[in-house]
């Protein structure tokens, strides 16, 4: 893993909030797996000074690029999407541990709020590649904010769909929804990122139907290295107690059963 500059394809504005760009990684030395990040520096001056961290969207071994769906919300998004096509983008990585995609037969659930769809497109990606199949519960504020839905379909992913805006995002339907499913397929694990509420409740039915789940963390991260202790999370060990940990380095993917939601 190393900082290189590589070649902007595209970054373009997809929604009111969200940017997609894409970036050539022809001769990336290290493969990238779902659930891991890159670090990114938003611009060529010193300002903003720490670089921002982006999870992967899409891997694309056929075309060499990768994607990434950020959401532009302070200075260095803001300033991340001012790069045109054409333009270089420094990056570091891949960091940071990926998903278990545990090959077991069944379905797979995945359940994400916000800019956390973009998280879990990836593992939906290698999912359809190794004949996995996957359903999805897409949370947000508005259907304008659920970018990642076609792609995930464009995966043979199943999708539900649920926001504020029509009151179906409410934690308890969410739940019956998460109990139809599971009704209705083998599911054998489970996957979530973006909201802790939905975090804590897909933890609860996990542990209940005795089903293997990670959740991604999403948090400010400082050097991405796990040098600055910027980005620490607690989690419970098998034996009841607690530590902390660094999301970047021992994350952003963690077993849903460690972590301290509460």
């Amino acid at each position: 893993m190393k900082a290189e500059k590589r070649k902007v394809l595209s970054n373009q504005q997809v929604s009111e909030r969200y940017w997609h760009m894409i970036v050539d990684a022809s001769d990336l030395q290290i493969t990238a797996k779902p659930g891991q990040f890159f670090n990114v520096l938003c611009g060529e001056s010193y300002y903003p000074l720490l670089r921002r961290p982006f999870s992967i969207y899409r891997i694309n071994k056929d075309s060499n690029t990768l994607e990434f769906l950020y959401l532009v919300k302070g200075i260095g998004t803001k300033q991340l999407a001012t790069i045109q096509a054409g333009d270089t983008v420094d990056i570091f990585g891949p960091l940071g541990n990926g998903f278990t995609l545990r090959e077991e037969g069944g379905t797979i659930l995945m359940l994400a709020r916000g800019v956390g769809i973009a998280t879990l497109a990836a593992l939906a990606q290698e999912a359809a590649q190794q004949g996995v199949r996957s359903v999805a519960i897409l949370s947000a504020r508005t259907a304008n904010d659920l970018l990642a839905a076609d792609a995930l379909q464009g995966f043979g992913a199943e999708v539900y769909k649920v926001t504020d805006e029509d009151g179906s995002s409410d934690v308890e339907q969410v739940r019956l929804l998460i109990e139809r499913i599971m009704q209705e397929h083998s599911i054998q694990a489970a996957y979530t990122c973006g909201s802790k509420r939905l975090s804590m409740l897909l933890q609860e039915i996990a542990a209940g139907q005795d089903i293997f789940a990670e959740i991604a963390l999403e948090e400010n991260m400082g050097c991405a290295m796990g040098v600055c202790f910027a980005c620490v999370c607690d989690i419970q060990d098998q034996d009841g107690a607690t530590r902390s940990v660094r999301v970047c380095k021992e994350g952003p993917v963690f077993a849903l059963e460690q972590v301290v939601l509460s």
